[in-house]
């Protein structure tokens, strides 16, 4: 009998990491329960992150782990090519019911990357059964992050992403990032300066073309690049233009939906109504990986419509897990909870105290801007001459050992903790990095 490696480390190629770092000095989590993990040894770490911003209902909630395990006792796998499985469908309703207005026909992926890769493929294909098949280019933004398929990173703009892996696809560009620190430094909730930057897709579009752009991609708040959050007016004129001129829409949601900023969807709360949304992480509280497209009706009609009279597949795309049945156990009991315990609104009452808790560390040591949303929240730092991130990193390593997870994305340190969080453990977090700021250089 084969005997099973030692359990080294070295097997597992980490993703976004320092592997090499890492397996020198591991620092790792064994289990997890409401607000906190517990390493392998016992000790517990406050989860400011909601594991990697997913985690909206805290962890190990007994209602998703039983839905989990009756399903995968019941039906542990069904196709949905050509077939279904009751669950598939009464997931895509109730998820279209939170949604705005008319999104309401959803096509399930297994993650961020893959809904987005799913939006745009919609977006093409929804164009081309108009007769506008010209309309083949996509615009993201600078400092966007849209997950890393070759779709995400095409259109998303944080450059470490990109650089190794080629031009990714032909034909889109990039619109201005909205991080003004000289103007808009510790502002509470959204800025009151760059709206105008939006008018930056006018530029491209007189530049391309109209009929050559099929679709704008951008996160309502920004987080992966440091809790960026809209200025006052900016997603409202980027709508604006996208009507003038006949182009899509598309709000990557899948860090702002199911809570984050206070209600079910950025879209809600900032009230603008893309043509599409991404989602994943919230969806199934991240107890199982899904991700899913909220496209509006329209879209779903024109293009299944296309094929009415000839029959047969509409869109040559999906996923084999697409509609897991284990992921749409896990996601109805998510959403029961959310519902159940009305987090979502319990989220927004909270910011008040969130927020100022958070700009507390105005002031303190290396700390240059604080940003915030909903239960989000951005501390970014001066960076070292010559090493752009290290103090960060070097704060989230301090915190981790002291008993709190946070996220370290550039200069920036990014809270974004459980919805079920309580006032004191916010005071604990804020007290952790005021201790630990005044430890590093």
């Amino acid at each position: 009998m084969l005997q099973p490696p030692p359990n080294d480390l070295d097997a597992f190629w980490m993703p976004f990491s320092d592997n090499r770092y890492f397996k020198a000095n591991p620092r790792l989590l064994a289990s997890a329960s409401g607000m906190y993990y517990q390493t392998p040894e016992g000790r517990p770490i406050l989860d400011g992150t909601a594991g990697l911003w997913c985690v909206n209902a805290g962890h190990g909630r007994e209602a998703i782990v039983e839905a989990i395990r009756e399903q995968a006792g019941r039906l542990d796998f069904a196709p949905t090519f050509q077939l279904g499985h009751p669950l598939a469908f009464k997931l895509a309703a109730r998820v279209g019911a939170i949604m705005p207005a008319d999104l309401d026909r959803i096509f399930f992926a297994n993650s961020g990357s893959e809904a987005v890769d799913t939006a745009l493929k919609i977006a093409l294909a929804y164009h081309r059964v108009r007769g506008q098949g010209t309309r083949t280019r996509f615009i993201g933004r600078e400092r966007g992050y849209h997950g890393v398929g070759f779709g995400g990173i095409s259109v998303g703009g944080i450059v470490s992403n990109r650089r190794a892996f080629g031009l990714g696809l032909p034909g889109t560009d990039h619109l201005p990032h909205t991080h003004d620190i000289e103007r808009n430094a510790f502002t509470r909730g959204q800025p009151v300066n760059g709206a105008h930057l939006a008018e930056a897709l006018d530029v491209l579009v007189n530049l391309h073309g109209a009929d050559t752009v099929a679709a704008v991609i951008v996160e309502p708040m920004a987080g992966s690049t440091g809790v960026l959050v809209p200025p006052t007016d900016y997603l409202e004129r980027l709508r604006a233009i996208c009507d003038r001129h006949g182009i899509l829409l598309i709000f990557d949601e899948v860090i702002t939906g199911f809570g984050r900023i206070g209600a079910a969807t950025a879209a809600e709360r900032l009230g603008v109504t893309p043509d599409m949304i991404t989602l994943a992480k919230g969806i199934t509280n991240a107890a199982v990986p899904m991700g899913a497209v909220a496209c509006r009706r329209g879209i779903y009609e024109t293009v299944t419509g296309a094929m009415a009279d000839a029959g047969g597949i509409e869109m040559f795309h999906g996923y084999t897990y697409s509609a897991h049945p284990l992921a749409c156990a896990a996601a109805l009991a998510a959403l029961d909870l959310y519902r159940d315990e009305a987090l979502f609104a319990r989220a927004r009452s909270l910011e008040p105290y969130w927020e100022a808790a958070v700009h507390g560390l105005a002031g303190h040591r290396h700390v240059i801007d604080i940003r915030n949303l909903g239960l989000v929240a951005g501390i970014e730092l001066a960076p070292r001459a010559g090493a752009p991130g290290a103090r960060a990193v070097e704060l989230f390593r301090r915190l981790f050992d002291s008993g709190l997870l946070v996220r370290a994305t550039g200069d920036t340190i990014a809270l974004s903790p459980p919805l079920i969080v309580e006032e004191a453990q916010i005071d604990a977090m804020v007290a952790a990095i005021t201790q630990q700021l005044s430890t590093i250089d």
